[in-house]
C-alpha cells in the first residue's frame, strides 16, 4: 500500500505542474522516477519515452501507466495514471466553471504571458536530456533533421514520419543491421 501512494502522490505532483503538455514534464518526472525514487534507470527512462510516444494517447498518461505498472503491476498502473490526470482535470474543470470571469483580466493574460516561454524551456530541457542519451550517429542525426524539416517545412503529418521511422527501424535491425554484424 505504501508503494501505492508513494506511486500515486509522485505523479499526482507531475500532474500538478504539467503545465504545456506531457513534454514540459519530462524534466520532472525524470528527476521524480530516476533522481529521486530510483525505480528506474536513466537509460530505462530515454527508452520508457521511445514506447510511451509510439502508442497512442497522452505522453505523460502513458508514461505514468509504464512506470506503475512496472513497480507495482495493474494497480500501480492505476494509481499512477489516475494521478496524473487528476490535476488536469480539477485545474480544467475550475477553469471552465470560471473562465468567463477572467478571461478579459489584465493580470491573467500577464500570467499566460510568463508561463508560455516557461514552457518553451521545459520542452527544450526535455529535447536536450533526450538527445544527450541518444547514442550519436550520423544517421540518427541525418534522421532527426529530416524528420523536423519534413514536418515543419513540408506539413508533413508526424503520424506518417513515425510509421515511416518504425518500418525503417525494423528493416534496417532485420536485415542490413544483421548482415553486417
Amino acid at each position: 500500500m505504501k508503494v501505492l501512494w508513494q506511486l500515486f502522490s509522485s505523479f499526482f505532483r507531475i500532474g500538478c505542474f504539467t503545465i504545456g503538455g506531457g513534454y514540459a514534464m519530462l524534466p520532472l518526472m525524470q528527476k521524480e522516477i530516476v533522481d529521486n525514487r530510483g525505480w528506474i534507470k536513466e537509460q530505462d527512462f530515454v527508452d520508457m519515452l521511445a514506447v510511451t510516444q509510439s502508442v497512442p494517447g497522452v505522453i505523460a498518461v502513458n508514461s505514468a501507466i509504464y512506470i506503475g505498472y512496472k513497480i507495482k503491476g495493474f494497480k500501480g498502473s492505476l494509481a499512477a495514471a489516475m494521478a496524473c490526470i487528476l490535476p488536469s482535470f480539477i485545474i480544467i474543470l475550475l477553469i471552465a466553471c470560471l473562465f468567463h470571469q477572467f478571461n478579459d483580466n489584465p493580470y491573467v493574460i500577464k500570467i499566460f504571458a510568463g508561463i508560455r516561454p516557461a514552457v518553451v524551456a521545459l520542452i527544450a530541457s526535455s529535447v536536450w536530456t533526450i538527445a544527450r542519451k541518444m547514442p550519436f550517429s550520423y544517421a540518427a542525426l541525418i534522421i532527426t533533421i529530416a524528420s523536423t524539416l519534413l514536418i515543419w517545412l513540408c506539413k508533413i503529418s508526424p503520424v506518417y514520419i513515425l510509421i515511416a521511422a518504425a518500418a525503417w527501424g525494423i528493416v534496417y535491425s532485420r536485415f542490413i543491421h544483421t548482415n553486417n554484424h
